[in-house]
């Protein structure tokens, strides 16, 4: 069986290792368009490789994909976490656990999980061809020619396993698969705001904020950071995700809500009312409520049009209501989106429903597999994303 796998990247190279372990006999191939494999796994997590997420329970751990969630549930009860550790175990590389979950080789460098994929795919004589471009895949006769930049490779099975692709026209290698491709749209980033007083915070972060947008019925809670540009943080970067679509359909135009401190506006106007009966004489500005950074309490204080030399006693009923408005319902308009740390994610990809799950073979063309991010399929921050290829090629080499 002459296997060809498109892509030099994390689930191509996961794919074909464990293809070749099972299969000694079959010929894999890998095709990469440029000089070098594992690029992604290079660079991620600050060049560290956040390998996975501490999570085993494959219900929970679903929830970390916007797009993906159900049918992945199947995939992650045949290759999970767990197995991922002991995978990379078995092999001599020992992942650690960060507080947050996070998970990464003990070297805390990278290059440790690509000198383990290397060394497997030399044991196994897994050949690769570089600056090698796929341009079109022709079924024929129940096998497969690859048309290449360089000449026409014929396979029994091909796995695309290109990582995400950021415009539609990058799939066109797949037009005769007659698969349907989701536009990839931009997914993990931050929301740009039209506020220069905003921006003079740029720095200042809230622990608990809950950020939302109520005309999508969507929220996230967790830290948020006030940036140069509006806002960013976990929460933020969390709320991207789940409403990367529906931003990309309004041209990231949407009213955001922030809550800096998870809590209801009844309970902080009645707060209020008592810290006014209990500290008349009291400035407003010396005066910081909820644990808030100082100059943000400030900056809410200016929006609710109060000044900040007033004296509590000297609080209106009229400004109260508006500050309690802005501390758990601050409403503004996002004016667009900047990358998060300059890595540049999309969900969009392969039509989920045209791929069955519990062999990662297309429901359209028999022997043509996918894994990764080619499907349309991707994950918050935090090893979510190198878990789904590691575990979709893993189905693919227990069912090939």
């Amino acid at each position: 069986m002459k296997i060809g796998i498109i892509g030099g990247g994390a689930a191509g190279i996961f794919a074909a290792i464990n293809i070749k372990s099972k299969h000694p006999d079959y010929s894999v191939t890998v095709i990469e368009k440029s000089n070098k494999l594992l690029q992604k796994v290079k660079i991620s997590g600050g060049g560290r490789c956040n390998v996975t997420h501490y999570c085993f329970d494959p219900k929970e751990l679903v929830q970390n994909y916007p797009r993906g969630k159900k049918e992945l549930l199947s995939v992650f009860h045949q290759f999970q976490p767990a197995d991922t550790i002991e995978w990379f175990a078995k092999r001599g590389v020992t992942l650690k656990v960060e507080e947050d979950g996070r998970m990464f080789p003990e070297t805390d460098n990278s290059q440790t999980i690509i000198n383990c994929f290397l060394h497997e795919m030399e044991k196994l004589h897994i050949e690769v061809l570089f600056n090698t471009s796929v341009n079109n895949i022709i079924p024929e006769n129940n096998r497969f020619i690859l048309e290449t930049n360089k000449q026409n490779y014929p396979f029994d099975a091909v796995i695309v396993a290109t990582g995400g692709l950021n415009t539609s026209e990058k799939f066109s290698f797949l037009k005769n698969t007659g698969h349907t491709i989701i536009p990839p749209v931009p997914s993990l980033f931050t929301f740009k705001i039209n506020n220069k007083n905003l921006h003079q915070l740029a720095g200042i972060s809230v622990q608990n904020a809950v950020v939302s947008f109520p005309n999508l019925k969507l929220q996230q809670q967790g830290p948020l950071l006030i940036t140069h540009q509006g806002i960013s943080g976990p929460a933020v970067i969390k709320l991207s995700a789940f409403a990367a679509r529906h931003l990309a359909d309004r041209k990231y135009k949407e009213t955001i809500r922030i809550n800096w401190i998870d809590s209801s506006f009844d309970e902080v106007l009645h707060e209020l009312g008592n810290f006014k009966l209990l500290n008349e004489g009291k400035k407003l500005k010396n005066t910081v409520l909820y644990d808030l950074p100082k100059r943000l309490w400030w900056f809410l204080l200016q929006e609710s049009n109060i000044n900040e030399e007033l004296s509590w006693n000297n609080l209106s009923k009229k400004s109260m209501h508006r500050l309690a408005e802005n501390l758990t319902a601050y409403n503004r308009q996002i004016s667009g989106r900047s990358p998060f740390k300059e890595e540049f994610v999309t969900c969009g990809g392969v039509s989920r429903k045209e791929i069955d799950f519990r062999t990662m073979q297309s429901k359209l063309v028999p022997g043509l597999f996918f894994c990764g991010e080619v499907i349309d399929i991707d994950a918050l921050t935090g090893g979510f994303n190198f878990q789904a290829a590691w575990s979709t090629a893993r189905v693919i080499s227990d069912n090939i």
